[in-house]
């Protein structure tokens, strides 16, 4: 596959203490160049926060399996949706997220220019990710997983390969390769 990253700025926010008050975080804008530039990435994108497979699936298996990622030189692991700040920030309180990083793509740049942005108005979603996951190495696309069934309106919501077991597999048998 072997192909860069599409250049991005997303707006985001961290905590910042001297804020104070119950919301301590202002917005700080992160580019690709950022987080993948010399770094060993797992990425997942999902629909949409708070969603039934994105909550009961999809981000928990990543969560729970993160140290055998982290075995085999990933250094971070992160999802990705068409969400707000605020909303994918809550989405990571609720689910208990520790380990996988969310990250907003609040405008759906990113998405739209990896050309996975697809219309889910079907379902009241409007502009979402399709669900995949890829394999990220200094901000080259090594190996991307992409669900059946991409399109507009899709009337299910297919989730065969973009799990965490598949994309564990996948780096298994690359680190066997490699040795």
């Amino acid at each position: 596959m072997n192909r860069k990253v599409p250049a991005t700025t997303f707006q985001t926010r961290v905590r910042d203490e001297s804020i104070g008050g119950s919301n301590p975080y202002r917005w700080q804008e992160v580019t690709t160049g950022e987080i993948f530039a010399g770094k060993n990435i797992v990425l997942f994108a999902l629909p949409g926060a708070f969603t039934p497979t994105c909550s009961t699936s999809h981000l928990p298996r990543y969560e729970e399996l993160y140290e055998q990622f982290r075995a085999l030189g990933v250094d971070e692991i992160i999802c990705l949706s068409v969400n707000d700040a605020f909303v994918m920030f809550q989405w990571g309180k609720s689910q208990g997220a520790k380990n996988v990083r969310l990250l907003p793509d609040g405008n759906g740049e990113f998405t739209r220019k990896m050309g996975m942005l697809v219309d889910k108005s079907n379902l009241g979603f409007g502009m979402r990710s399709w669900r995949y996951a890829m394999h990220v190495v200094d901000g080259e696309i090594e190996k991307m997983f992409v669900e059946p069934d991409f399109g507009d309106n899709c009337p299910t919501d297919p989730f065969e390969v973009s799990d965490a077991d598949t994309m564990l597999a996948y780096l298994k048998g690359s680190a066997q390769k490699a040795a």
